[in-house]
């Protein structure tokens, strides 16, 4: 437990620096590009890339990677982890050439795919897939950094894969201010930023990789391990492609909205993402590969107990979390992003949708945490199953909310799904008797609880009201928000620890 609290404020502490750099990347185009249709072809273009990222890179690769080459690393040895990451490397590069050849050659046609509404404004649709290929590839220098990633994680390196993120960042902000100025058409400074970071990001990775000896030499061979990754990649693809297929589905539906929808799922999904990347992604991060090597040695009993404690720091960091989005959703949009173009009816609109991902956050990290007890066992059908389930709710509810409120209906059905997909995967670890609760966890509910009461009450009490944020200048905004929010994390945890819930004792109440 104690190692995973350690690791997971490592990878935590690099991955709020590279969120903290995301939302100065994220008000300067808001400032520069509001929720126009510029920001709109950005956004669609972006993400498209991203979506076969996760697809195949930090998704299903990723997934049934890190348990094969922590099996290699636990009972092979170096050699066999080497010939492991080389084999691997030059059938994921393949791949992935070959798709990122399509992307740029046809992403007009992908376009249709991701964004048909858009075909009904000939102007935006040619933005759009002018910068889809530029971003493509993109794809193919990111999928090298996960792959970099996952052997970095597995040798408990945690640092460098979660501070690479920064880097994209910084370009991105870069290319904005400096680079857009000098184009004909400004938001494509924003395309090619994005290319010049993947370089930057892989870049950035070689020399840990060459320290560990394991830089890989994409080459043509056989191994038993890539035969494995493989058999447990096709279920796995298929059930991280429904999550992805979910996010696809938002993305088209939005796409025949009115202008401007795009971009304010975008923004209030931005600011959700920040505590799941700080707390869920970190947490899973950290959980599989520790979960990997403890099914490894059939060390069961540890296994149980990284699960449970890391559900303790998911509920610790969640549920305030959560409360935080909701309850200050549009004095984070004012704040962060009102400016410039992105005026106040786009602030009341993203604050609609960002309270009701806000509102999905806790399914959304138990998801994280949940699913990796699946795939550091190599049992990937029912993680699978349960993602087919979710893409069914959320699709249903997609077209059934989309009618009365729009966007704000598109980010409700993705909170849900999230909370169907937790609960199944919770049922069936309990159901298998892979996972049982350890002892204390009536005692931690109500610390939790009485800590979380407090935390409302703070915020109720010296939240201005919406309609005063908007009046502020920028210094009073940032500074009444940094109030708040150290107010309430000070408020919460000196509750807890008043409560008797130590960081201390956390080991102990767990074990």
């Amino acid at each position: 437990m104690k190692r995973l609290i350690k690791a997971t404020a490592t990878v935590g502490s690099m991955t709020m620096i590279s969120r903290v750099l995301g939302f100065v990347r994220d008000m300067v185009i808001a400032r520069y590009f509001g929720a126009s249709t510029g920001a709109d072809a950005f956004f669609v273009a972006f993400k498209i890339p991203n979506f076969f990222r996760r697809l195949f890179a930090e998704g299903a690769f990723s997934q049934a990677f890190v348990p094969v080459l922590a099996e290699a690393k636990e009972k092979k040895g170096l050699d066999a982890v080497r010939h492991l990451v080389n084999a691997i490397s030059f059938r994921l590069g393949s791949i992935l050439l070959v798709l990122t050849v399509f992307g740029v050659f046809g992403s007009g046609a992908w376009m249709m795919v991701f964004a048909p509404g858009f075909i009904d404004d000939p102007a935006k649709f040619k933005l759009a897939s002018d910068m889809l290929s530029i971003t493509f590839p993109y794809l193919l220098l990111i999928s090298f950094v996960a792959l970099s990633s996952a052997i970095l994680n597995t040798y408990n390196q945690f640092a460098v894969p979660a501070f690479t993120p920064v880097f994209l960042n910084l370009v991105l902000i870069s290319f904005a201010i400096w680079v857009a100025p000098l184009l004909s058409v400004p938001v494509m400074a924003l395309a090619w930023g994005v290319l010049v970071a993947g370089v930057v990001q892989l870049l950035f990775h070689v020399p840990f990789l060459m320290k560990l000896g394991l830089l890989p030499k994409p080459k043509r061979y056989d191994d038993p391990g890539v035969h494995e990754v493989k058999r447990l990649m096709l279920p796995a693809l298929f059930g991280v492609s429904v999550a992805q297929i979910n996010l696809l589905i938002d993305t088209v539906l939005a796409s025949f909205l009115v202008t401007g929808s795009v971009s304010w799922l975008y923004y209030s999904d931005r600011l959700m993402e920040f505590p799941l990347g700080v707390f869920g992604v970190a947490l899973a991060t950290v959980v599989l590969p520790g979960l990997s090597k403890k099914a490894a040695n059939d060390d069961w009993e540890g296994f149980r107990e990284d699960l449970d404690g890391a559900l303790r720091l998911v509920f610790i960091l969640g549920v305030p979390a959560t409360l935080g989005l909701v309850m200050l959703a549009q004095p984070l949009l004012v704040s962060l992003f009102n400016y410039g173009a992105f005026d106040d009816h786009d602030v009341l609109m993203a604050s609609k949708s960002l309270v009701a991902y806000g509102f999905g956050l806790l399914g959304f990290i138990l998801v994280k945490i949940l699913a990796p007890a699946f795939y550091a066992r190599k049992e990937m059908k029912i993680p699978v199953k349960i993602a087919v389930i979710a893409l069914v709710v959320n699709t249903t509810l997609n077209l059934i909310l989309i009618g009365p409120f729009a966007h704000v209906g598109l980010a409700a059905a993705t909170s849900i799904a999230a909370f169907v997909n937790a609960g199944l995967l919770y049922y069936h670890l309990r159901k298998s008797g892979v996972f049982f609760h350890q002892p204390g966890w009536s005692k931690f509910g109500v610390q939790v609880l009485v800590a979380n009461v407090l935390l409302i009450l703070f915020l109720y009490g010296l939240t201005p009201a919406n309609n005063v944020w908007l009046v502020f200048d920028a210094w009073h905004r940032l500074g009444w928000l940094a109030a708040l929010v150290v107010g309430a994390v000070a408020v919460y945890f000196l509750t807890l620890l008043i409560l008797g819930l130590r960081p201390s004792q956390w080991k102990r109440t767990s074990a």
